[in-house]
C-alpha cells in the first residue's frame, strides 16, 4: 500500500491536467470522436429492443460510451497520467532498466488480446455481424492504438510523431476507426422500413 501510494505521488507530481493536443486536427479529431460516438447513440435509438436488434442496440451503446470516453481523453490525455503510473512504478520497484522488454511484451499483449477480442466478439456478435462488421473492425483499430500509445514505446512515440505529407502521423492512424465508426453509425441511425 505504501509503494502505491508512493508510486501515485511520484506520478501526480510529473502530470498535470491539460490540452493533450491543442492543435486544429486534435481538436478536428475530438470533434470526430464526438460525431461517432453521437452517431453510435442515435444508431442504438434507432434499434428495436428484441431480437437480434437488442444485440445490435447493445453494441451501438457501448460503442458510443467508447468514442465519447475517448472524445474527452484526446485533450485530457489521461493516458499519459497511466504512463506516468507505470514509470513512476518502474523506477521505485527498480525494473525500470527493463523497461523496453516489458513495453515490447506490453504492445505484443495488446496486439494478441485485440485479435482474441475481436474474434471473441465477432462469434458474440454474429447474427448481427453483416451489419456493424466495419464499425467494429473501427472501433477495435482506435482502441488498439490508444492502447498501444499509452505504453509509451519510444520507436512508437517517433513513428506517430512524424510527418507524412505534411500531416502526423499520429492523425493518420488515429482518425479512420472513428471515421468508420461514424460512416456504419451514420447508415444505421434510422430504422430500416418494411422489406
Amino acid at each position: 500500500m505504501e509503494l502505491l501510494q508512493t508510486v501515485l505521488t511520484c506520478a501526480l507530481t510529473r502530470w498535470s491536467p491539460g490540452l493533450g493536443d491543442n492543435h486544429p486536427v486534435g481538436w478536428l479529431t475530438v470533434l470526430v470522436y464526438l460525431a461517432a460516438g453521437i452517431a453510435s447513440a442515435c444508431a442504438a435509438r434507432a434499434c428495436p429492443s428484441e431480437g437480434n436488434e437488442a444485440l445490435e442496440r447493445r453494441f451501438w451503446w457501448i460503442t458510443a460510451a467508447i468514442l465519447l470516453f475517448l472524445a474527452v481523453n484526446k485533450q485530457l490525455d489521461l493516458q499519459s497520467l497511466l504512463t506516468m503510473v507505470a514509470r513512476c512504478h518502474a523506477s521505485l520497484a527498480g525494473w525500470y532498466g527493463e523497461r523496453r522488454g516489458i513495453q515490447r511484451a506490453f504492445i505484443w499483449l495488446v496486439v494478441g488480446g485485440g485479435i482474441a477480442c475481436l474474434g471473441l466478439l465477432a462469434l458474440h456478435l454474429r447474427p448481427i455481424l453483416g451489419r456493424i462488421w466495419l464499425a467494429l473492425a473501427g472501433l477495435t483499430f482506435v482502441c488498439g492504438f490508444v492502447l498501444i500509445r499509452a505504453a509509451s514505446f519510444h520507436h512508437m512515440d517517433g513513428l506517430i510523431g512524424s510527418v507524412a505529407l505534411g500531416v502526423k502521423v499520429n492523425w493518420l492512424l488515429e482518425l479512420p476507426g472513428p471515421l468508420l465508426v461514424l460512416a456504419i453509425a451514420w447508415q444505421r441511425r434510422r430504422p430500416a422500413g418494411p422489406t
